[in-house]
């Protein structure tokens, strides 16, 4: 009992903490600081409460690179799994200033492979991480490709990231099922991935396989037909040997662990504990129409 009270007593104090730092945030050292002690506050917690009492995802989300509020999330899964190597890859990364990874790399000494298509925004990653104080010494690869199921497995093994990583993340807008059922050269951790949540949630479907495409290109179907659904990659995740664990507010950025790795934390959940937010909803709801009778892959 006396432990117990001593654990809660630091959660309590370590809130405190956090409070003030993130009232005077405005240094990148002060925003490392804040993270580190939300991170020893989920340890902490992991130690003194079920897992079934732990914070769910939904509460744990907050941006601070990232688009919406996967910053929080990944920050809470790997303060509770922890990292190993630290390293990362993302596919479909943008100019880096907005991405999955940035706030890992930047406040949490992970290192990282960044692919995008544009490479305007390969050089604006590039030079947003070489002026940066905490990744100048050591920035991200960031590598232009355009992203193709046969040339995946090369981009990261040449770039020295094939075998365990922490953490990949894939957002394309395209081909996103593709690419992930085509990388062998990788093992991350915890996988993270965009899909398309205006789709229904019994159709497992995805765009057929083209090299080039784009969805805002004007021979495309409609801009809404596009990536993949949540039930096409949560069953090809399944059969990599993943399990979905949750997703961020919208419900269309799935997460999912490897079976080996943190189950007495994070154990599988369905896919309607995440499709029932208010924005999936209202996106089944007024923009599945435009594209139900596309040319959709069965997968």
């Amino acid at each position: 009992m006396y432990k117990i009270k001593e654990l809660a007593k630091k959660i309590r104090n370590l809130f405190r903490v956090y409070d003030v730092v993130s009232a005077k945030s405005t240094k990148p050292g002060m925003e490392q600081i804040s993270q580190i002690s939300v991170m020893n506050q989920y340890k902490l917690m992991s130690v003194l409460l079920p897992a079934d009492k732990l914070p769910s995802m939904c509460d744990a989300g907050f941006k601070v690179y990232s688009q919406f509020d996967e910053d929080g999330i990944l920050l809470y899964i790997f303060s509770i799994i922890g990292f190993t190597n630290r390293r990362i890859v993302e596919i479909g990364a943008g100019d880096g200033k907005e991405c999955n990874s940035a706030n890992l790399i930047i406040n949490h000494a992970c290192h990282g492979l960044l692919l995008d298509g544009d490479p305007d925004n390969i050089r604006q990653a590039i030079d947003f991480f070489a002026k940066n104080a905490s990744t100048w010494l050591m920035p991200p690869v960031c590598k232009h490709a355009w992203i193709t199921k046969d040339n995946i497995n090369t981009l990261i093994d040449e770039n020295g990231f094939s075998g365990d990583v922490d953490l990949l993340s894939i957002d394309i807008d395209g081909n996103d099922y593709w690419i992930w059922k085509s990388i062998g050269v990788l093992r991350p951790r915890v996988m993270i991935c965009e899909t398309h949540n205006i789709c229904p949630d019994g159709a497992a479907i995805t765009i057929p396989y083209k090299e080039d495409f784009c969805y805002t290109s004007s021979d495309n179907y409609h801009e809404e037909f596009r990536s993949v659904s949540p039930l096409a990659m949560i069953k090809l995740s399944r059969e990599k040997g993943y399990r979905l664990i949750g997703s961020h507010k919208y419900g269309f950025n799935l997460i999912f662990m490897r079976n080996d790795v943190g189950k007495e934390f994070f154990p599988e959940v369905d896919l309607g504990s995440i499709s029932n937010n208010p924005y999936t909803v209202e996106a089944k709801k007024t923009r599945w129409d435009a594209v139900k009778n596309a040319p959709w892959v069965e997968v």
